[in-house]
């Protein structure tokens, strides 16, 4: 899921670059909802991992 991050974080850098504007926001937008639910699901694994131990 982090590897979804980064592609769509780059794809929104190389738009940006070549002056798309709209596409870079969308790109930026996805990367950014993308990053956040891996950062809840790890916070879950974690959570559970500690649990069952």
């Amino acid at each position: 899921m982090l590897r979804w991050t980064i592609i769509f974080l780059v794809v929104a850098l190389i738009a940006a670059v070549l002056g798309f504007g709209g596409i870079a926001a969308g790109a930026a937008g996805i990367a950014k909802i993308i990053f956040y639910i891996f950062l809840v699901l790890l916070v879950i694994n974690l959570i559970m991992r500690l649990v069952k131990k």
